[in-house]
């Protein structure tokens, strides 16, 4: 989960560390002598170990030796490092915002004539390759990705009264109510993360947004051309409502949502008398289930990702992922880079259990061990297209700021829906 909502900074003395001991890159390291490229990446280090295991072999039969480093609080190092022209050959970042910023200073290598841009267009996830795109150039490709928008449930109590997955935001509000008629709680829901309450409420609306007004509108809400205080964000936050504030809708009730711990609200799904039925979460979620349930997931757990607004329209889905670019040219750069695009890049990573998934569409579901993994992935596979995070690509001040804290007083009743939009759209930066 390698966003800023969850990545909240690292101890000093790491920072300090990497910045004194400095890249270290030996681009060339000498005229004649092979050549060596530093990769940086904060990704999980299962992660890292099977995307070396799959790069490394091919760069070293072109002469390249590649090094991979794993950087906690990779947004603020790298800022560093590229304002000390410092900076590593490749780094794959969680938030693409940074990277064009760095393509609008020049200091990035558009990808335009390093990539098969066409080639990629067709193997990957719809929208996955627009994401660090600056003025019709590329800056970024994206190597891991992680899925939002998903809703789990306990398999086999789901599955034994019946209930299937809905094709429609509509079919989802009458599969809400069928569970409550059945006399069961429908959701559970909580979005207490310490300094970082209120997140997983912007998660619901970013992802309501999306369904209802598809990526252009999307991202006219993250660039502030469509207000919080506007129709479509009314529309998202009437949906989220009558799913978390209906009476017998939420475990808890509405006065616990913003006390209930995101990471445990959805384990009362897997007791033996389910205390909810539906949980909506990223793919990184399954991470904090009981470890009883992570040790039988395919059998404990299923997902489906929030349906569409309407039965065969638009069908994206919000994610994010890590993005590599290169910040120091070369031609051995180029070659890697090259390399980071194979859709089989991923087929370690994903086999030795860690929590990857490929950007690439064309990449096997069955390489992935869990039915699970393969089900999440192809949420994304499918979708019509692929929006990264709307608060993280919005101001912090916002994003990670006044949209959690005003989220949760709407949620917890401290304030009313006028007046959480109102404040958002005023605490917007000018500039």
């Amino acid at each position: 989960m390698p966003t800023r909502k969850l990545v909240l900074g690292v101890s000093a003395l790491s920072a300090l560390t990497l910045l004194a001991t400095g890249c270290s890159s030996g681009s060339d390291s000498s005229a004649s002598g092979p050549k060596t490229i530093t990769i940086w990446s904060s990704m999980d280090q299962p992660i890292i170990d099977g995307l070396k295991a799959k790069l490394n072999p091919r760069a070293k039969a072109q002469g390249i030796t590649v090094q991979w480093r794993r950087v906690d609080n990779i947004n603020q190092i790298i800022v560093q490092k590229v304002q000390a022209n410092d900076a590593p050959d490749i780094a794959l970042l969680p938030q693409p915002g940074i990277i064009k910023d760095f393509a609008a200073k020049g200091k990035v290598t558009a990808l335009d004539d390093v990539l098969d841009l066409p080639a990629l267009q067709k193997s990957m996830t719809a929208g996955t390759l627009d994401v660090a795109k600056v003025n019709g150039k590329t800056y970024g490709l994206m190597v891991s990705m992680n899925v939002k928008g998903l809703v789990f449930y306990p398999k086999k109590a789901f599955e034994a009264a019946g209930y299937t997955a809905p094709k429609t935001l509509d079919e989802l509000n009458t599969l809400t109510t069928k569970i409550k008629a059945d006399g069961k709680t429908p959701w559970c829901l909580g979005i207490e993360s310490g300094t970082a309450t209120g997140w997983p409420a912007t998660d619901w609306f970013e992802n309501l947004v999306l369904k209802y007004g598809g990526i252009d509108k999307y991202n006219e809400w993250i660039s502030h051309k469509t207000k919080f205080d506007s129709p479509l964000i009314r529309q998202a936050a009437a949906q989220f409502q009558k799913i978390a504030f209906t009476d017998g809708n939420v475990l808890g009730g509405r006065k616990s949502i913003a006390s209930n711990a995101f990471g445990t609200a959805g384990n009362a799904m897997f007791k033996s008398k389910p205390g909810c039925y539906m949980y909506q979460q990223g793919s990184f979620i399954t991470g904090f289930f009981p470890k009883s349930v992570q040790k039988n997931l395919d059998s404990e757990v299923g997902v489906f990702g929030l349906p569409p607004a309407t039965a065969g329209g638009e069908n994206p889905v919000e994610g994010g992922g890590d993005t590599a670019s290169i910040y120091k040219d070369s031609p051995a750069a180029r070659k890697v880079m090259k390399l980071l695009a194979a859709t089989d890049l991923g087929t370690t990573a994903a086999s030795n259990g860690s929590s990857f998934i490929s950007p690439h569409k064309d990449f096997p579901l069955g390489g992935y061990p869990l039915k699970t993994t393969q089900s999440i992935a192809k949420v994304a596979y499918d979708s019509t297209g692929f929006a990264f995070d709307a608060s993280d690509a919005m101001p912090a001040a916002v994003g990670s700021g006044t949209f959690w804290k005003e989220m949760t007083a709407w949620i917890s009743g401290q304030e009313s829906l006028d007046d959480a939009l109102k404040n958002i759209d005023a605490s917007w930066p000018a500039s």
